[in-house]
């Protein structure tokens, strides 16, 4: 009788603590429906489409409101407007990170990605390591060879792999995913691996599975009731046993380079970190510690590799879905490449069409709908609002990427979004898929990069063989939690 009286009242004071920290929270922040005791709003999202859910809501309450994901409160941004006028024009106020229970429970809070400005340490750190990881992609310093060279060669490995399909039907899933992740170890590590290395297999298939996991329905309940779920049996305990293993495997590397450092010679971006370690041995507020570098490593694993990956599945996909254009990418291929030379970047500036394409596949597939949380560094009025410091922030990159005032039909893929009426390539501010501002993905360049690359190659090299009518093709991704995953597929690859 004892412990049901206490549960009641525990529970009572619960729901008394959650409406008044609503109720005070409220006054100044931007319109939104109204929160449920504890839960908040959660129970009006649709966690399977939650892109969806925000466009409703902003339909009622503007580009800017407030939905609370238990009791705490979330401002959404939704429309071009709104995201451009916080990322770019108030960029350092909005520049904050804010907590990613799912990631932060092994990232420690470190690394240039996971890093929320919760002190001043923090934003600190996050800044110093964005600022060393851009520098190292680059300039590449090390090695005689450009990442372009090894894209170029890893674009070489992935064709040969494919030819070993034979033309009879395969899902794509892994030979796709193989080349972006072996390029980040060609990075990192200086060396690439090959295909059927088991140790990069093992490797791969923690990339896969995290993935799939940080998509999960369960996984946005998760993030946003960490604290009740963390002793729940579920796939978040996979994600952290995951993750442990890739730090680990990374750690690994690390004592390896120790070994054979050579402070002139640098090889790789672990090298390079190493030697920025030794240079700043005697300074106790360095940022380059063991732990920043293992997490740093990791994370350009994690938005190099399966995002990558996923947008060349995607990419192969669509391409098959409408084979005319398909057909109008190789014809410029072949006559600004050719069949037999490997493309390089100054290609694409002669190559408008596939430009447009390429474009068109990363605004078509929204890849990254709500963006990575952000978080305001201080107290900012915010079109007549107050949002206090350490507030979090969704910005809606669907509301930007699908803008019907500047996409006409953006729910068609159609390449002529980025083309002008003479036929040339058009740029657009619209187009967000790596975010934008002072948090722009850091891998923007690379990734571009390899999409080009690793296209080229394969249509160089294949034709794209479905095996059903391109129009009986589904592209509708299986869920809308944290990434846009395809719908798995078969295809051939038909030697030319």
């Amino acid at each position: 009788m004892d412990t049901v009286v206490f549960l009641v009242l525990g529970f009572s004071c619960l729901l008394l603590i959650s409406l008044w920290k609503q109720n005070s929270g409220r006054k100044r922040l931007p319109p939104g429906p109204t929160p449920l005791p504890i839960t908040g709003n959660f129970l009006q999202i649709d966690i399977k489409d939650i892109r969806n859910s925000l466009a409703n809501f902003s339909k009622i309450y503007g580009p800017v409101f407030t939905l609370y994901f238990g009791m705490k409160p979330t401002v959404v941004l939704h429309g071009y407007e709104a995201v451009k006028e916080a990322l770019i024009d108030h960029g350092e106020e909005f520049s904050g990170r804010d907590t990613f229970p799912a990631i932060d429970q092994f990232s420690k809070r470190h690394g240039k990605f996971s890093n929320a400005p919760a002190s001043r340490n923090h934003f600190q750190q996050w800044k110093e390591m964005r600022r060393f990881s851009l520098m190292t992609l680059r300039n590449f310093g090390m090695g005689k060879r450009s990442i372009e060279d090894r894209v170029q060669e890893e674009a070489g490995c992935l064709v040969e792999e494919l030819r070993k399909t034979n033309g009879a039907p395969c899902n794509p899933t892994f030979i796709l995913g193989c080349a972006p992740c072996n390029l980040i170890c060609s990075i990192v590590f200086q060396n690439r691996f090959d295909y059927k290395d088991q140790k990069f297999l093992k490797l791969m298939e923690k990339f896969n599975e995290n993935l799939k996991i940080l998509s999960s329905p369960w996984i946005q309940v998760y993030n946003r009731f960490p604290a009740l779920i963390d002793y729940l049996p579920g796939s978040h305990k996979k994600l952290l046993k995951n993750a442990n293993y890739i730090i680990n495997f990374v750690m690994e590397k690390v004592k390896e380079h120790e070994k054979s450092l050579d402070v002139n010679n640098p090889r790789d971006f672990i090298d390079c970190f190493l030697i920025h370690m030794k240079q700043e041995k005697d300074n106790k507020q360095s940022e380059f510690t063991y732990e920043n570098l293992v997490i740093c490593a990791a994370d350009l694993f994690a938005a190099g590799t399966e995002t990558t990956g996923t947008t060349l599945r995607y990419a192969l996909l669509l391409l098959m879905k409408h084979p005319h254009i398909a057909a109008k990418v190789q014809e410029e291929i072949d006559q600004v490449i050719g069949r037999h030379r490997i493309p390089c970047m100054q290609d694409r500036s002669h190559m408008p069409y596939t430009d447009a394409v390429l474009h068109e596949i990363q605004r078509y597939i929204d890849l990254v709908p709500n963006n990575l949380p952000h978080a305001v560094t201080r107290d900012i009025k915010f079109r007549g609002y107050i949002i206090p410091k350490g507030t979090a922030i969704i910005t809606s990159l669907t509301s930007v990427l699908y803008d019907n005032k500047e996409f006409s039909n953006p729910n068609d893929f159609n390449p002529g979004h980025f083309l002008d009426e003479g036929g040339n390539f058009k740029k657009s501010d619209y187009f967000m898929p790596f975010s934008t501002g002072k948090r722009i993905c850091a891998g923007e360049g690379l990734a571009r990069m390899q999409l080009f690359i690793y296209l080229i190659c394969i249509l160089q090299n294949f034709k794209l063989k479905p095996l059903v009518d391109p129009k009986d093709l589904n592209t509708i991704p299986l869920c809308n939690g944290f990434t846009s995953v395809p719908p798995p597929y078969q295809l051939c690859f038909i030697p030319v």
